[in-house]
């Protein structure tokens, strides 16, 4: 056991985890973080990727959840330009449901609700001119367009881990907690990682263990009666981009739920998600055939081409760990946040996430700073807002131009690749590629453009061990991928 006393364990290395780890460090909190698979292996990288508002959350009169999700949208593309970008959105008028009003209500809220600068305003389209009624059926005559972001939501976790690193943080990844007890004043928390545990000492713990919330309460802390979170799944399929602009569609469905299909890595389309309880193990979910069905006859209501299952070319699925409020539809559980604390300064307190959006998870992670102060006492002052995550040190329309500066001084590089390692390291780009002076120096290659000087890059520095950690989580090189390529990256990580 070693001698020192960290202010805050946190256990959980998804968006919440690692943003309260980083804002915490970064007020001079001493943070230790222990995540039992990779980070962002849960939820976090299971998103529809979007950093929105929820425009749909107002029909629950959620609106203390979206005007801080619409205020957060701006403040999150200037932290990471790289990773975040705007994107137009285009809802077309269906007219067997919601009516048009309501729509262009729902919207002008929207709007005016949020701290909207950069982001451009709602318009009306003629579907029967505009290049975005052309993939459709030609009964949508009529939609509205709004802005919104899209976010690399894996990157994003793993960025946040990175700067709470730099900043002093301990981050160990494949270390479960398996148990956690009060003595003294003082947690002392025991890890297992590779077969060895260890005991790590805290003032306080931090519960942001997502979708096993309970069972940290249950197994850990010893509350086995612990029934707080309604899981519900989340799904998403993957196909053959349907659509040559840059613009994402929002489908309304007979249901009242919302789909999203949306530009996915150059040459896909992103259609999603479905929303349904969940009763097994999160760590075991995967998309059913159902949600398959479900999802392609929803985009089939509205593209003129129909979309198969048989296009799905990859899925993805995650758990979302809603706080249990009670709702009697999965879509109608809150997304909205509860912040629990049990405990004082004196006998050692724990504080639990239930819920939460990629989208606040900056705000999130202040109001548990704030929680933290009052139980262990005040540091230094809120400071993410204006600080930017690793590689994202240049302005929030200067993405073209961090692509053009990577080429010019490293020519050998394809305009594709040099797009794809702005996007996935910003000015860290610089970083990987070191002095290379031909693209051989970048030694061999996995894949489209997937180099080992990448991959050497992300083992060093970013915590990745297995071929899925590059090809899923920090990259989403798997796609363009065979099996044989596969294969060697595997062998490569295991050298």
């Amino acid at each position: 056991m070693s001698d020192k006393i960290y202010d805050i364990f946190v256990i959980g290395g998804g968006i919440n985890g690692c943003g309260i780890a980083r804002d915490a460090q970064g007020r001079g909190y001493s943070v230790y973080l222990a995540e039992m698979d990779d980070l962002a292996s849960g939820t976090s990288r299971a998103s529809t990727k979007l950093i929105h508002g929820g425009l749909r959350y107002l029909e629950h009169y959620e609106f203390r959840l979206v005007r801080e999700s619409l205020m957060e949208r701006e403040v999150l593309w200037a932290m990471a330009p790289h990773i975040i970008w705007p994107l137009r959105f285009v809802l077309p008028h269906h007219k067997g449901l919601r009516p048009a009003w309501l729509l262009r209500l729902g919207l002008l809220i929207y709007d005016h609700l949020g701290g909207r600068k950069l982001l451009p305003s709602t318009k009306t389209l003629d579907m029967t001119r505009d290049e975005s009624g052309k993939p459709l059926k030609p009964l949508f005559t009529k939609a509205f367009e709004y802005s919104d972001c899209w976010v690399d939501d894996a990157r994003m976790v793993v960025l946040n881990a990175v700067d709470a690193q730099a900043r002093g943080a301990v981050i160990k990844t494949r270390t479960k907690v398996v148990s956690a007890r009060r003595e003294n004043g003082m947690w002392l928390i025991t890890t297992e990682s590779g077969g060895e545990r260890e005991t790590i000492r805290a003032r306080m713990l931090v519960n942001a263990a997502g979708p096993w919330i309970d069972q940290v309460i249950g197994r850990a802390l010893g509350n086995n009666d612990a029934r707080n979170v309604r899981l519900v799944q989340g799904s998403h399929i993957i196909v053959p981009r349907i659509f040559d602009h840059d613009r994402c569609y929002i489908f309304q469905n007979a249901d009242n739920r919302i789909i999203f299909a949306i530009p996915y890595e150059r040459n896909f389309t992103l259609i999603g998600t479905t929303d349904q309880d969940y009763p097994g193990d999160p760590a075991n979910v995967t998309i059913s055939q159902v949600e398959i069905d479900y999802l392609c006859s929803a985009a089939s209501e509205y593209f003129a081409k129909p979309v198969l299952p048989s296009d799905v070319v990859w899925t993805y699925s995650g758990v979302r760990p809603l706080y249990d409020d009670g709702a009697s539809k999965a879509q109608e559980a809150t997304r909205d946040y509860v912040l629990k604390v049990e405990g004082n300064a004196d006998e050692g307190a724990v504080l639990n996430i239930f819920g939460g959006k990629i989208t606040t998870y900056r705000r999130l992670s202040e109001h548990v700073v704030e929680k933290i102060e009052s139980v262990i006492g005040k540091k230094g002052p809120g400071w993410t807002s204006g600080a930017t995550l690793p590689g994202g040190d240049f302005p929030a329309t200067g993405y073209d131009e961090e692509v053009r500066k990577l080429q010019s001084d490293y020519p050998f590089l394809k305009s594709a690749q040099a797009a794809r390692l702005v996007r996935l390291y910003g000015t860290r780009a610089w970083l990987l590629l070191k002095d290379a002076k031909f693209a051989a120096d970048l030694g061999p290659s996995f894949g489209p453009d997937l180099t080992a000087s990448e991959i050497d890059y992300l083992v060093k520095n970013e915590w990745a061990r297995t071929a899925d950690d590059v090809m899923w989580r920090r990259t989403k090189a798997g796609l363009a991928m065979d099996k044989a390529a596969q294969a060697s990256l595997k062998a490569y990580l295991e050298m």
